[in-house]
């Protein structure tokens, strides 16, 4: 028998960016014979193994799209495929493998002998990340695969978490991304210093990843109805990255109508993309002050990521489906100022965009109004100072209110991924 032991280098986080480098140990071991077992022949000593590889493989799930990748892998079947392929039975298309990495070519071992291999692999730049939707999952695997002399081939798979590649989306970005770094470049040369190495991709990501999401414009919403005002909303920045916390304040002193309570929940929208229709950016909050109008009657003029909203004939036909994360509910009546604080999990997938799906993030609001006369500011105030102890307010027994909705899109980036803690494992795969 021998045991394949696996494990990254990186033991506290198996978590990578896309054209970050991946280091796995990978360790074949022959473990010693008991003490009561005596061999007979050199057979009974020495076991081989015929070859073994390793290579990184992104797996895409798809579960409307179940005809055409069972249809894939049946034209790769007829078109001729390796034994490798036939060994790794998960679920969904091969998306992207990389380059299969031969450790060896006839190992032998004795009993108590070990062989331990280095795999050093670049996470590909043009795959989309790790992410468990609803119809569409992306998943990564290293493979590790070997076979024995007259046995099937066996791998061993080892699982990891990629996170997007936070590039500048244009010029204006790549410009304040640059503006940031320090001006050592315009200090006199020094002939007795070593020049300093440009920038990795990775460290260049990171640089405008802090950059980006650490810029505070706030951002003013005017929340109307047709009955008159609700309140102004508050949003510091637009761009978040995992593990940060969603913070806005909402000004009621504004209103002209009452706010009875309302509700704040961060939604992953995940909508599938028909094939055809015209590629629209990602949207996200416009900085600046808004006004809009809300309401049950008015809600076509509230700005909705939904798609049963849109008026883009070419999106119709796109099925969205949503996922709430952390959520804000508070009763506010009453309350001039209200604080609302949602943080963002570590787990989630950030904004992106592929053929098949498009994930994005939004902040959906509901506001329940009232214009009932005792809540009115006046009966409350309504008192001298003779008889300001005997007064009491009683609350009605029945309000009329309205719910408005409201979904306000926000774009989310990745973080640093020794930030995330995801320890992994050793992962083991016997061949006997």
């Amino acid at each position: 028998m021998i045991e394949i032991c696996a494990k990254l280098l990186r033991d506290q986080s198996a978590v990578f960016m896309c054209g970050e480098v991946v280091e796995c140990l990978i360790d074949f071991i022959h473990p010693s014979l008991p003490e009561h077992k005596i061999s007979q022949s050199n057979s009974d000593i020495l076991e081989n193994l015929a070859w073994a590889t390793v290579q990184l493989h992104c797996y895409c799930n798809a579960s409307f799209n179940e005809k055409s990748s069972h249809e894939a892998a049946a034209n790769r079947n007829v078109g001729g495929s390796t034994s490798l392929n036939a060994s790794n039975q998960l679920k969904g298309e091969v998306l992207h493998s990389t380059e299969p990495k031969i450790l060896f070519c006839d190992l032998r071992l004795s009993p108590g002998e070990a062989k331990q291999f280095l795999y050093r692999e670049f996470v590909p730049l043009n795959t989309p990340p790790t992410y468990r939707g609803i119809r569409v999952k992306y998943y990564y695997k290293i493979t590790v695969a070997t076979q024995r002399l007259g046995s099937n081939v066996q791998a061993l798979n080892i699982p990891i978490r990629v996170l997007p590649l936070p590039l500048p989306q244009s010029d204006l970005d790549e410009a304040i991304t640059l503006n940031d770094e320090s001006n050592e470049d315009l200090a006199p040369n020094n002939p007795f210093l070593e020049k300093k190495r440009p920038p990795s991709r990775i460290e260049y990501a990171l640089h405008y990843l802090r950059g980006v999401t650490a810029r505070r414009r706030p951002n003013f919403f005017m929340i109307n109805n047709k009955w008159g005002k609700v309140g102004r909303f508050c949003l510091f920045k637009s761009a978040y990255k995992l593990g940060e916390d969603i913070v806005a304040t909402i000004d009621f002193s504004c209103g002209t109508i009452k706010c009875v309570q309302l509700s704040v929940t961060l939604q992953c929208e995940e909508t599938e993309l028909v094939r055809g229709a015209s590629a629209t950016p990602l949207s996200a909050g416009t900085p600046g002050t808004k006004e809009e109008s809300f309401g049950v009657t008015d809600n076509a003029d509230a700005p909705s990521n939904s798609s049963e909203t849109t008026n883009e004939p070419e999106r119709q036909k796109n099925i969205s489906r949503v996922t709430n994360y952390s959520k804000h509910h508070e009763v506010c009546l009453g309350m001039l100022q209200t604080q609302v604080i949602l943080p963002i999990p570590l787990h989630v997938t950030p904004t992106f965009r592929t053929d098949l799906i498009e994930v994005s993030w939004r902040l959906h609001f509901q506001f329940v109004t009232s214009t009932n006369a005792e809540l009115s500011s006046e009966m409350l105030l309504d008192r001298t100072a003779e008889n300001e102890e005997e007064l009491e307010w009683v609350a009605p027994t029945d309000i009329a209110i309205e719910t408005m909705i409201w979904s306000l899109p926000i774009t989310i980036y990745p973080t640093a991924p020794l930030q995330i803690p995801q320890p992994c494992g050793e992962y083991k795969l016997n061949i006997k």
